[in-house]
């Protein structure tokens, strides 16, 4: 846990309260310019702490377990900011929800390491917090309208994604799941 990744993730947290506070009235531009960012800087630490446990030679199962609560974490408290704004339907927000915690289950199901984020994984953060700024931003138009269009693409990347990481795969020949051969 002491190890200045895991730090790195768990500052994100900090973030949270700030934008719950921000958040109180949609109308104000100040207001809403802070939470986009405070958001988008929380959100490039996700990049920062990943760097680090790999430059550092700090990769650890706490982090591996962490690091995509935390993501999710940043990415659902914003949006029942949204939904309290008018701004995110709560059925998409619902959609992701349940993913992400059906996700969060599958990964740490059984015993043994867990697994890292993939490539799809990691293209739905990055569609959510693409989403999440142009919604919290205060931009004229077309940035709202762009903001739900990006909002329900990164819906169904979270979905797909959610699909692709659960669906079985056939073990490689060079993997743990074949069969050793040797005698």
């Amino acid at each position: 846990m002491n190890t200045i990744p895991n730090w790195v993730t768990l500052s994100r947290l900090l973030v949270l309260p700030l934008l719950f506070g921000l958040g109180q009235d949609p109308a104000n531009v100040e207001a809403r310019a802070w939470m986009t960012a405070l958001f988008l800087i929380a959100a490039g630490t996700d990049w920062l702490d990943g760097y680090l446990a790999r430059k550092l030679d700090q990769v650890t199962e706490m982090g591996k377990f962490l690091d995509p609560l935390v993501d999710k974490l940043l990415i659902l408290g914003p949006l029942l900011i949204l939904i309290e704004w008018g701004q995110a339907p709560g059925a998409g927000v619902f959609l992701i929800l349940c993913r992400e915690l059906a996700i969060a289950g599958w990964r740490v199901r059984g015993t043994g390491a867990i697994p890292g984020a993939n490539l799809w994984g990691k293209a739905k953060t990055v569609s959510q917090i693409v989403a999440v700024a142009l919604l919290l931003a205060p931009l004229p138009e077309p940035a709202p309208t762009l903001g739900q269009i990006a909002f329900w693409l990164s819906a169904a990347l979270t979905l797909f994604s959610g699909l692709i990481y659960v669906w079985p795969q056939k073990p490689s020949p060079d993997s743990d799941l074949s069969p050793n051969l040797e005698p």
